[in-house]
């Protein structure tokens, strides 16, 4: 088993499943909770989550559990309020919605535990039984969740007791890496998750108790969104690069449309030069900032979008917070990429469960047509990316990264130098990356990593540039497991697993 996990506790959590009997799929999921349950500000349990499949025999699925706008039986008048803006220098600064009314019908949980129902082979109990004891016995602070926290802690997450008791020191003071902190209260939700399954979340006394708390904070979800919401199960987009057929998060998603149109000129492109990537990423992103993130029905939008690059290339393109990623593949073939968020965080808790809730409705390059402005039960935007990948000799891979929209163009670089470039996979993920930003007057900015070629196809371009040093998590934080090609009748290959340097990250092979 190979597994690329977001810190030591996430990891141990599918090793130790490993150990019971799991596979890709129990181990992957197992690492998600652990991840969403340890890491504060980062991820949580009460967000949304694609998870990428690839099993040894049959056809890849995506299984859609993202967030989606609440708001059932509510009369018009509750719209548009709940919220209070958070202005935070993370990311180079961003102005945020949070409280009661940033919050989204979450859909992770019920992702994870289809997942396990229909691929994995252990019981759900197994796979939630790590979280619930590393929430009682200690987890590390990780180094993100520091560095976030120590930005955000008072003016994001002090408005709200539950939320400070688990984003800080029992002093008040702020986090820092290394610290052991310990969640009793979610331990006891998770343990009555691995009872009860995800619905406790949606039907149950968890989310009678979601419910209650949002109608007397300003908050739009009610019983009747949770009751509704329904995972979806998708066919990915499938694309050829070089040898490998990439299987990729499909529509209403964002990020994997882009994700698929980027790979498809790279195919045409052949082996790629900084030109062609930045030549690429230019127009695929001025695309979605001028279109794309404006469309209404984000499926439409987005199938639209695919079969016209496919007819005609670039030229049929009109000119008008935080995450989370683990990937596992396994001897027999398994491969499984769980990519999860809950925005920036809301600020507020379930009372008395240790529960974060996400600010999805808050997070302004998901919501361009603005505040609540979608139909109840509309799934949100979402960059989000999960891939796994399959050649005919054997190999096979899952990839994905956390890093809001740099999430398509970290992967398609990478993406790009294992499948066309030949890279080897740490080699490929510690490649220097560029992402094309757009300032507020419309104009590209290439952000970038130090790398004398990037430099030059910067000025050959004529472009701005923005120089962010060396292996800068600004880019994201790839995590991927990989199986090598077979080595003989009925043996399959070396594993092998390897995080990013630009992010903490944990990975193992048993």
């Amino acid at each position: 088993m190979a597994i690329a996990a977001t810190g030591p506790a996430s990891l141990r959590a599918g090793q130790t499943v490993v150990a019971e009997g799991g596979n890709a799929v129990d181990a992957a999921i197992a690492a998600a909770v652990a991840a969403m349950s340890t890491e504060p500000g980062i991820v949580s349990l009460a967000g949304g989550a694609y998870v990428t499949i690839w099993p040894a025999e049959g056809e890849p699925v995506v299984i859609d559990g993202n967030v989606a706008m609440p708001g059932r039986g509510l009369p018009r008048e509750a719209f548009g309020g709940g919220v209070r803006e958070v202005v935070t220098e993370y990311g180079g600064g961003v102005t945020m919605y949070a409280g009661h009314g940033s919050v989204a019908v979450p859909g992770a949980l019920l992702a994870c535990e289809a997942a396990v129902a229909r691929f994995g082979s252990v019981p759900w109990a197994a796979v939630v039984g790590p979280s619930v004891e590393v929430c009682r016995d200690g987890y590390p602070i990780g180094g993100a969740s520091a560095r976030y926290l120590a930005l955000v802690k008072d003016n994001l997450f002090g408005h709200d007791e539950g939320s400070r008791a688990v984003t800080r020191r029992e002093d008040e003071s702020p986090f820092v890496a290394g610290d052991l902190a310990h969640n009793p209260a979610l331990a006891d939700v998770l343990e009555a998750l691995g009872r009860e399954g995800a619905s406790l979340l949606t039907t149950g006394d968890l989310g009678r108790a979601l419910a209650r708390d949002m109608a007397a904070n300003g908050g739009l979800i009610t019983e009747a969104d949770l009751a509704a919401y329904e995972i979806v199960v998708r066919e990915p987009v499938r694309r050829t690069l070089g040898d490998w057929d990439v299987a990729i998060n499909p529509p209403p998603s964002i990020g994997g449309p882009m994700l698929a149109v980027m790979l498809t000129e790279l195919a045409r492109a052949g082996v790629p030069n900084w030109a062609d990537v930045l030549r690429i990423q230019r127009a695929v992103l001025a695309y979605r900032l001028r279109v794309h993130d404006h469309a209404r029905d984000l499926d439409a939008a987005g199938h639209a979008l695919l079969a016209s690059v496919e007819r005609h290339g670039l030229a049929g393109l009109p000119t008008s917070a935080s995450t989370a990623h683990i990937s596992a593949v396994d001897a027999d073939g398994l491969a499984c990429a769980v990519t999860m968020s809950s925005g920036y965080g809301s600020g507020v808790t379930i009372p008395g469960t240790g529960l974060l809730l996400n600010n999805a409705l808050g997070e302004p390059e998901l919501n361009r047509l603005g505040l609540h402005a979608l139909t109840p039960g509309t799934r949100l935007a979402s960059n989000m990316a999960p891939t796994v990948a399959r050649a005919a000799d054997g190999r096979l891979l899952a990839v994905g990264s956390p890093g809001a929209d740099r999430i398509t163009t970290a992967l398609m670089q990478v993406l790009s130098q294992l499948c066309l470039a030949g890279a080897d996979l740490d080699e490929a993920i510690q490649t220097p990356r560029m992402h094309v930003r757009f300032d507020e007057s419309g104009e590209p900015v290439v952000e970038h990593e130090a790398r004398a070629e990037i430099e030059a196809a910067i000025s050959d371009a004529g472009l701005r540039g923005l120089d962010h040093g060396a292996l800068s998590m600004y880019f994201g934080g790839v995590g991927a497991a990989y199986r090598g090609p077979d080595v003989g009748e009925g043996l399959p290959g070396e594993l092998r697993a390897a995080g990013d340097p630009r992010r903490e990250a944990a990975v193992g092979v048993s």
